[in-house]
Parts: structure tokens; C-alpha cells; sequence
């Protein structure tokens, strides 16, 4: 279970790198060539920034200068964008704590607990970036697929993929995660049950009394017979 729980980690890891690099992207949507009437520049926007390319290279970018004016969609991405990079992160300082191969944590039940801990913390952090991902996504193919829309359309960018991938990766890792803990708490149970049979078999044993169990071995004291009874009796009588 140790190398379940490593190759957890590295999974959750991964998709936590991930989701910060499609977090801090520029490229969530750009300029699509079907559209543009200029095909020598394009613009990138991502949840931050605004960009404008040209053939020769040459990148131009600006911020967002306010946030009130942002559309809804952008603001709900970035706030579940970043929840999954926090999510994400505690997820791996828990991982760590949680693993069998650490030294840290405790006893086996509460690495356990820990580990499991990590786990849902890495599913809701592969869900919240999947949700941000999915909901900017669906934002642009509308726009795109919408014949009344005749402003500028654009196409999904490589962020988008990259997010997802990263969403996956650390549902898997917390998944894994999860699964791990099975065989800790199927031991704990096992031997649970071991000691509660061995109280229950000591409790039975004890309940005899101390000379009752000795008396079985010793055999009764021999009884008389009534020929040395007559004898016993008539030395009395004569003395």
C-alpha cells in the first residue's frame, strides 16, 4: 500500500502543478482564425490578462483593471481556480503526513485518517478546477455556436486542456488515496475481533471456580465398607 499511496502523491502533485499553470495562463480562449479578418494577430485572453500577438512574436499584455466589471463567468473561474490550488496544496501536506513511509503522524490509525483526509481534499480540488474549466468552456462554444453572436468568437485555449488534465490527475490521486487506507482499517478490525475472541475465551475459563477446576483431578477419598465398619464398631464396644 506504500506505493499505492506514493504514486498518489506524484499524481496529486502533478495535477496540482497543473492546475496553477492553467490558472496563471493567458491562453483560456483565443482569436478564432475562421472569424478574424486579420489572420496575422490573434488575442489570448485568460482569467488575469489580455493579450495581442502578431506574426513576428511580439506579445502585448494587460491586466484586468477592475473587477466589478468583469462578467460573472470570469469571476466564478477565478474563485474556483484558486480554491483548487489551496485544496491542492493541503492535500499534499496532508499526503505527506498521512503516508505509511513518513515518520510523522502517529500510529497506523491516525496516518489512516490523515491520508483519507488528503484524499477528499485532492477530489475537491480536482472538482473545483474541472468546474472552472468546464464552466468557461461551455461560455465559449455557446458564443461560438450562436448565429445571432457577431462580436468576436473565439475557440478554446490551451490552458483549458491543461486544467482538465490537471483536474483528473488529482481526482485519481485522491482516489488512490482513499483506496490505500482499505487495508489499515481491515488490520485494525482483524485485530479487533482477535482480542475480543481471546477476552471472551479467558472470561470463560476464569469463570470456574478456583476449586472447582482442582477438584476434578482429585479422585474422592475411599468409603468404607461395612464388614470394617462391624470391625470399627466392635473394638469400641469391647474397649
Amino acid at each position: 500500500m506504500s506505493g499505492l499511496q506514493i504514486l498518489a502523491f506524484l499524481s496529486g502533485l502533478a495535477g496540482l502543478g497543473a492546475t496553477i499553470a492553467a490558472a496563471v495562463s493567458n491562453e483560456w480562449r483565443v482569436t478564432s482564425r475562421a472569424s478574424s479578418v486579420i489572420t496575422a494577430t490573434w488575442v489570448l485572453q485568460g482569467l488575469w490578462n489580455n493579450c495581442a500577438g502578431n506574426a513576428i512574436g511580439a506579445l502585448h499584455c494587460r491586466p484586468h483593471h477592475t473587477i466589478f466589471q468583469l462578467e460573472g463567468y470570469i469571476q466564478a473561474c477565478r474563485g474556483l481556480m484558486i480554491s483548487a490550488i489551496c485544496l491542492g496544496f493541503f492535500g499534499c501536506i496532508f499526503a505527506l503526513v498521512g503516508m505509511k513511509c513518513t515518520k510523522i503522524g502517529g500510529n497506523d490509525k491516525n496516518k489512516a485518517r490523515i491520508a483519507c483526509f488528503a484524499g477528499v481534499t485532492f477530489i475537491l480540488s480536482g472538482l473545483s478546477s474541472l468546474s472552472a474549466c468546464s464552466l468557461y468552456a461551455h461560455r465559449i462554444t455557446s458564443e461560438f455556436f450562436d448565429p445571432m453572436f457577431v462580436a468576436q468568437k473565439y475557440e478554446l485555449g490551451a490552458a483549458l486542456f491543461i486544467g482538465w488534465a490537471g483536474s483528473i490527475l488529482c481526482v485519481l490521486g485522491g482516489i488512490m488515496l482513499c483506496f490505500s487506507i482499505a487495508d489499515s482499517y481491515t488490520k485494525s478490525r482483524s485485530q479487533a475481533s482477535y482480542i475480543y475472541k481471546g477476552a471472551a475465551s479467558h472470561s470463560h475459563i476464569s469463570s470456574y471456580p478456583r476449586g472447582q477446576a482442582k477438584s476434578v483431578n482429585q479422585r474422592p477419598p475411599p468409603e468404607y465398607s461395612n464388614s470394617s465398619r462391624i470391625q470399627h464398631f466392635d473394638k469400641n464396644v469391647y474397649v
